[in-house]
């Protein structure tokens, strides 16, 4: 599989703070729950490793979350979503699993609900990343 495949991702013009914020306002616009930040760097750096900037957003949808649980529990072990905000070779990028890959390892989940829960994704990355459709992966 390609990462292509398991990620959709836009690269942003933004500072990564500024990407992070931008993140956090989209998830709650869309009305989707952030359910904790993890400053990955500054982790690693207690450790005595040197990382560039990494946070990970987990969020959730209620709606989703409560539709997938129905169709199997196991499903629990993707969620919540992430978004990563990361800094790579200067450019801040936004990333995300795609839902609509979770049907090949839970086949019973439901398509659209997968595909919509995707789309809404998509549209909090593409916006908090300022581009119309984010491209870069």
């Amino acid at each position: 599989m390609k990462k292509e495949e398991f990620a959709y991702g836009a690269e942003t013009r933004k500072e990564f703070s500024e990407a992070v914020v931008s993140v956090l306002r989209e998830v709650e616009r869309k009305g989707w729950t952030v359910f904790g930040v993890y400053d990955i760097r500054e982790r690693l750096a207690a450790r005595g490793f040197s990382h560039p900037p990494l946070k990970i957003i987990e969020i959730c949808s209620g709606k989703y979350a409560d539709r997938f649980l129905n169709q199997d529990k196991m499903v629990s072990l993707c969620m919540p979503c992430k978004i990563n905000v990361m800094e790579e070779n200067g450019r801040v990028k936004l990333i995300t699993m795609r839902p609509g890959l979770m049907r090949q390892f839970f086949p019973e989940m439901d398509e659209k609900d997968a595909q919509e829960a995707e789309k809404e994704l998509k549209e909090i990355v593409d916006r908090a990343a300022g581009t119309p459709s984010g491209e870069t992966k």
